[in-house]
């Protein structure tokens, strides 16, 4: 019993450590300890490990760490798509080389040797599309175009020139550092696909998030049949309870057959935590991304919102205190007005409060059905005059 507490530790431990990883900035873990654990991994563990090598091998052991950063984080290298590989082809070599021998199987039939080198391929098609794909990369050529699918909403958006590509810079398009390029749309700069997130290629970044998702709950489940077919097939259930005497009820057998499983089969036993782990960080990312979506707003915007809206209510926070002090000083020097009534004091306040309380006012968002249109056919494909070069 022991060791199994130490597994599911351990288990809970590695979720945390990933999903903190993958979503500690997401504003819903907000001042709580996965964000704490995100800054420690994505920040201050790197910190102390660049005063580690400084003060170890000087400044040139250090210069050297910071040129490979600059390689891995500031320029296009395909590091993170031969980890992807690496993952996916580990992980079905792994899959197919303890499980496909018991199928066909008492809950599983041996069609699946096909299928599942079917799904994978099709997910591989998924992240070559989204990686190579043209994710909508304004030009000189085609930016008027743009400018005129995407209207400026004087808010978070206004009129200004790019100070890279020396054009105008289309509302929603940003200036991409890693790519050194200008995306229409700009959502993310996603390093596992070596490609920007824009207008053009968003709809295979979905894509490939949600048949990634069904992917890997898919081998959780299949792995899940494998081990009940053979607990089906040795007979663990009767030979518990015939000739060891255990009482046939979930909490009586549960801790022996688990210790079964982990002895027997403990290769297929990790695949399925780490499948099962991975499906649901995926759930999650595309859940996230499918909200932006149907609300016709991208990750780059959304911090824009929140930055323009903490910046305005600092600014009626601003107004009000000043307000406050100009009422001070008039009733100091007997300017003041009649007292008001409490209760008329009370709803007034309420009212102008929620009048003049920021909020986010998105132009683009034009209800759910023609937000997925515009993911789905994006607006510059519309215009039939408009020649969309890539550069």
């Amino acid at each position: 019993m022991a060791v199994q507490w130490v597994l599911v530790v351990h288990a809970l431990l590695t979720l945390l450590v990933v999903v903190s990883f993958l979503c500690g900035q997401w504003p819903i873990f907000q001042g709580t300890i996965v964000e704490k654990i995100h800054y420690f991994i994505t920040v201050g563990a790197y910190d102390y490990f660049l005063r580690f090598v400084g003060i170890v091998f000087g400044s040139r052991g250090r210069n050297a760490i910071l040129s490979v950063e600059q390689y891995c984080c500031d320029r296009p290298n395909p590091t993170l798509q031969i980890i992807y590989f690496a993952i996916v082809g580990v992980t079905y070599f792994f899959i197919a080389k303890s499980s496909f021998v018991y199928i066909p199987g008492y809950y599983i039939s041996g069609v699946h040797r096909y299928t599942s080198f079917l799904a994978v391929g099709v997910g591989v098609l998924l992240f070559l599309l989204t990686s190579f794909s043209d994710p909508g990369t304004v030009t000189a050529e085609n930016v008027s175009g743009y400018i005129s699918v995407y209207p400026y909403d004087n808010i978070i958006y206004t009129e200004k020139e790019c100070y890279t590509c020396k054009i105008p810079r289309p509302a929603r398009s940003k200036h991409c550092r890693v790519c050194d390029r200008c995306v229409a749309r700009f959502d993310h700069h996603c390093g596992w696909m070596n490609n920007c997130i824009g207008e053009k290629n968003t709809r295979y970044f979905m894509a490939f998030l949600l048949w990634h998702f069904f992917l890997c709950l898919y081998g959780t489940v299949f792995l899940g049949l494998v081990l009940a077919g053979e607990l089906k097939n040795r007979k663990v259930i009767y030979i518990l309870t015939v000739y060891y005497g255990i009482e046939n009820s979930f909490s009586g057998l549960f801790p022996h057959v688990v210790q079964w499983l982990l002895g027997s089969f403990n290769t297929q036993i990790l695949l399925m935590v780490f499948l099962a782990v991975v499906s649901l960080l995926l759930a999650g990312f595309f859940g996230y991304h499918a909200h932006l979506c149907l609300t016709n707003t991208t990750t780059n915007e959304t911090f824009k919102w929140q930055d323009y809206i903490s910046w305005k209510r600092k600014l009626n926070e601003a107004k009000k205190s000043s307000a406050a002090l100009k009422a001070g000083i008039s009733s100091m020097n007997g300017e003041g007005k009649p007292p008001e009534s409490k209760w008329r004091m009370f709803f007034h306040k309420s009212l102008s409060k929620n009048k003049e309380d920021a909020v986010k006012d998105n132009m683009y968002d034009r209800g759910v059905f023609h937000n997925v249109c515009e993911i789905m056919c994006p607006l510059s494909g519309r215009l039939p005059s408009m020649d969309v070069k890539s550069e």
